[in-house]
């Protein structure tokens, strides 16, 4: 491995993914009727599986923007651009082919829901759109860095403006990624904004990663940021709002989940990156290098993907806080033996998809 690796960037897709399993499994099974706030467990499970997603994304585009740069030094950015791009149409492929009902298929029943817009498709766009701003910006890292954290900052202040975005008159296939009206999950606002924090942190790594005392610096700022994040973020835009008069700025205050969340990820980050000496264990980075086809596994077994047949329609809400505890460890466990001895890798994935792109564009 090269001495340049990020290996707390691995240790962080992992976490972020085993936290997604294992939120999934018991937000998909647990009954109902012990879903209460008032007590510590759940309310502590709720709020780390609230980061779980805003981590993935962030970190999804810190490790695409920083190898992006560096291909720029290899002299290989060309390909490194066209590969991103195909990355991101194989991504929405994949997350569409997911919800694809194929015995209801089969009985002549139709309907509009694997159009529905779910992680992979607003990872897939965000990575087309990095790399289409970071042609735009002429591959300079340091006009790439600013657009990327205006771009971040823009997205999150003008939440409220989207927030019950309705597009009736606009074709399912694209007004959902921008409108949860018909069911999609994500949107790509305001969750490429996550995208765009995470492509300027990764500009910090690319410029100042060989400095001496790079990493005392960037664990100190991730931790101080992510904690203003958290307590003052709120405070702040109240003030804005108080000396400017500005509407907007009150309407982020008081429901302020987007900042608060990316404090929590910077703080995340901070502790990883301070203790990546002891996690460069292979196994916590095989499983931050396998996120797809873990992630494709797991939907495949809780939703029931293509046979409409998984977990949620055989159990339903029905586990006990201890039933739902082990049977995600069990989930957890067995996705990963699935994934990395019976999956190939998400490589193999990429490039049996470059080929077959190659295969059309030959015809």
């Amino acid at each position: 491995m090269s001495k340049k690796r990020l290996y707390f960037i691995d240790a962080v897709r992992a976490f972020a993914i085993l936290m997604m399993l294992q939120g999934h499994f018991i937000d998909t099974l647990l009954d109902v009727s012990y879903r209460d706030e008032s007590k510590t467990a759940f309310w502590v499970w709720k709020y780390f599986r609230g980061i779980t997603a805003p981590t993935f994304f962030t970190i999804s585009g810190l490790i695409f923007s920083y190898l992006l740069m560096r291909a720029k030094n290899n002299g290989n950015i060309e390909q490194r651009m066209r590969k991103g791009c195909n990355r991101g149409l194989m991504l929405i492929g994949i997350g569409y082919l997911l919800r694809v009902p194929i015995f209801r298929w089969l009985s002549g029943r139709f309907n509009s829901c694997f159009l529905i817009v779910d992680v992979l498709q607003c990872i897939g766009l965000s990575l087309i759109i990095i790399v289409i701003i970071y042609k735009l910006t002429c591959k300079k890292t340091l006009v790439f860095s600013i657009v990327m954290l205006m771009l971040g900052m823009l997205v999150f202040l003008t939440e409220p403006l989207y927030r019950y975005l309705e597009l009736p008159n606009v074709p399912l296939i694209f007004s959902n990624y921008f409108t949860k009206t018909n069911g999609s999950i994500f949107t790509i606002l305001p969750w490429f904004g996550y995208m765009a924090f995470g492509a300027f942190i990764s500009t910090l790594f690319y410029r100042y990663l060989e400095r001496p005392r790079f990493k005392l610096a960037i664990v100190s700022g991730f931790f101080i940021c992510g904690l203003f994040l958290i307590f003052k973020s709120s405070w702040l835009f109240n003030r804005l709002y108080f000396a400017l008069n500005i509407e907007l700025f009150k309407d982020v205050a008081y429901y302020n989940y987007l900042f608060t969340r990316l404090g929590n990820v910077l703080v995340l980050f901070s502790v990883f990156y301070l203790l990546e000496k002891y996690i460069r264990q292979s196994l916590i980075l095989r499983i931050g290098q396998k996120t797809l086809s873990i992630y494709v596994i797991h939907f495949i077994v809780i939703y029931g993907s293509f046979t409409g047949i998984g977990l949620r329609h055989l159990i339903g809400k029905t586990l006990t806080p201890w039933q739902a505890v082990i049977g995600a460890l069990v989930f957890l466990t067995s996705v990963c033996f699935i994934s990395f001895y019976y999956a190939r890798t998400n490589a193999f994935v990429y490039s049996g998809i470059r080929k077959i792109v190659d295969k059309i564009k030959r015809i």
